[in-house]
């Protein structure tokens, strides 16, 4: 039996059936109400109101507090994807740490993070949301300090990987929750809200991280979260009470899917993370993950399909509009992630800026996202979502391609057009996708399609991020040779800018050619990494340019989504 949205202590309300009818409910089952101790108190004396429509339910102020702070919590858990990437040489530093093994401290949160979000649904459902959400609150908190005075890199990996894991469940609750706690037309300004904060965070963290390490150090990257951890597990505790914790569950819990899902996407994640790096299955680590992998995908997949209470429903990808929603938020994933890595590493690596100089520069998307929100939120009011999507897709692809016009003295004002044109697409595209993957769903599915819709997004920025780096690797050694077969020195124009170079040097080195020609070497090289970088920027915008083909098969969501739908 699945936990059901029934009567609780502050008033929710249980749904009547799709056809219209409403038969009387039978007794509530003698469960915990999410307001019990989640050790086994006794439920609550009052009595339970009486059966109405979910839509008809009173949102208390209690209800707005604990749904902010849950926000909140979901706030932490995706910034700290992307806090440390600005910041990971400082880290190497302080932990004596190679630049293969520091990559880890980013690696093993987000393999972690992708394990436990589609698991989430199902624990929400043993332990109630506020039980999950709170106890995931705590332990990131935790695992946060633990982070902050980690002594080795090995323990820095470690407790990356368990605050991922931990502080991944955070994420998709809140999906699940404002579809349950704000039905139908109160839903708009709440996706809102929940969509500049996703999408915000990524941009944020390497700004953010930026500021903390080069004002403080390292260590405040982690510490910073220990004082809204437990505010948030605080207000979440006393104030979030939407449904039951049904513990028989854990009779049936499907432990082996649990063991091939981790394997599945953790060997997954590992595989697209490490192979643009290690020449893929040239590299035998890489190979024998790939392996892996493969296996455990094919397990996973047939256990989820056969066994009668499985770890994860992956049949919610049957409705159109979810499995068309979560590519979107695959392709979402990819532009996300994909540009919040690409801009900071053409800007330190070309232009040679520090960490704090790139956040300033990469403010300008998370400013533009910001003043967009209320303008995406009226818009979703009156134009048909497929529209509104289009729209998003349509600028976020003409910021990716302005994106891909970079010279080497790009700075902020030459990048200001493009991000800007981007953090105002991102809040317009993810209010109608959001609508259109969880909006039309029964109430009991959205627990599980949650934690697939999120996890989409996560995967689409691991494996966009892969596949960046291997169109990195191959466009520049590409680009390499195409200049070098230009630089004859036959040529009297190579000649002549030789002959220039080495003038500058004579009198001050012991060889002034070959300076000259190390200079040379040095602009090709920077001119050949400039044009990889276009290409990558072109290449994602022709993936949102070819997401608009999929617009068509896409059923009009309503804005008023009923609750018992």
């Amino acid at each position: 039996m699945a936990a059901s949205l029934s009567p609780t202590a502050d008033g929710a309300r249980p749904q009547a059936p799709s056809d219209g009818a409403a038969p009387a409910l039978p007794p509530a089952p003698p469960t915990l109400l999410a307001g019990d101790d989640a050790a086994g108190g006794s439920p609550s004396s009052s009595p339970a109101p009486a059966p109405v429509h979910h839509g008809e339910r009173q949102v208390t102020g209690r209800d707005w507090a604990g749904f902010l702070a849950m926000i909140v919590g979901m706030f932490m858990a995706i910034l700290d994807i992307q806090i440390v990437a600005s910041s990971l040489s400082e880290i190497q530093a302080g932990l004596s740490a190679s630049a293969d093994e520091i990559s880890w401290v980013q690696t093993s949160y987000l393999i972690a993070e992708v394990v436990m979000i589609p698991l989430s649904g199902m624990l929400s459902r043993i332990l109630s949301t506020r039980v999950l959400f709170t106890a995931s609150a705590i332990g990131f908190t935790l695992m946060s300090i633990a982070c902050a005075f980690a002594g080795s890199i090995e323990t820095m990996i470690l407790y990356r990987a368990l605050q991922g894991f931990i502080g991944g469940a955070m994420i998709p609750t809140v999906f699940a929750t404002s579809f349950a706690l704000f039905p139908g037309p109160k839903q708009a300004g709440v996706s809102v809200l929940i969509g500049l904060v996703a999408t915000l965070a990524p941009t944020l963290g390497p700004t953010l991280g930026g500021w903390l390490t080069q004002s403080f150090s390292w260590h405040w990257l982690f510490l910073m979260n220990v004082v809204p951890g437990i505010v948030v597990a605080s207000l979440v505790w006393n104030f979030v009470h939407i449904d039951r914790g049904d513990r028989s569950l854990l009779k049936g819990f499907d432990v082996w899917g649990l063991l091939f899902m981790a394997l599945f996407l953790g060997s997954l994640e590992f595989v697209v993370e490490e192979g643009p790096r290690n020449d893929w299955m040239q590299d035998e680590e890489v190979a024998i993950f790939a392996v892996v992998s493969a296996v455990a995908g094919v397990a996973f997949f047939a256990r989820v399909l056969y066994y009668r209470n499985p770890i994860v429903e992956l049949r919610a990808f049957a409705d159109r509009n979810f499995a068309i929603g979560s590519l979107y938020s695959f392709i979402i994933g990819i532009g996300l992630y994909g540009a919040v890595y690409l801009m900071p590493l053409f800007l330190a690596r070309v232009r040679g800026l520090n960490s704090f100089q790139i956040g300033m520069v990469m403010i300008v998307t998370g400013a533009f996202q910001f003043l967009s929100a209320p303008i995406a939120g009226a818009l979703s009011k009156k134009l048909d979502l497929r529209v509104m999507l289009g729209m998003g897709l349509s600028l976020f692809g003409l910021g990716l391609w302005l994106n891909s016009h970079l010279t080497a003295q790009s700075d902020f004002w030459e990048l200001f057009l493009p991000q800007m044109v981007r953090g105002l697409s991102l809040m317009m595209c993810f209010i109608p996708i959001n609508a259109i993957a969880l909006g039309t769903l029964p109430l009991e599915k959205l627990k599980n399609a949650s934690g697939l819709y999120n996890l989409m997004r996560n995967l689409g920025g691991a494996i966009g991020l892969a596949a960046i780096n291997t169109v990195m690797i191959d466009r520049n050694a590409l680009h390499m040779n195409r200049i070098g077969d230009y630089l004859n020195p036959a040529r009297p124009v190579v000649q002549d800018m030789m002959d220039s170079l080495s003038s500058g040097f004579d009198g001050s080195v012991a060889d002034a050619t070959a300076a000259a020609a190390k200079i040379m070497g040095a602009l090709v090289q920077r001119e050949a990494l400039v044009m990889t970088f276009n290409d990558c920027f072109l290449v994602m915008a022709c993936v949102f340019g070819s997401a608009l083909l999929v617009m068509p098969w896409v059923r009009k969501p309503s804005h008023a989504v009923k609750a018992d739908h």
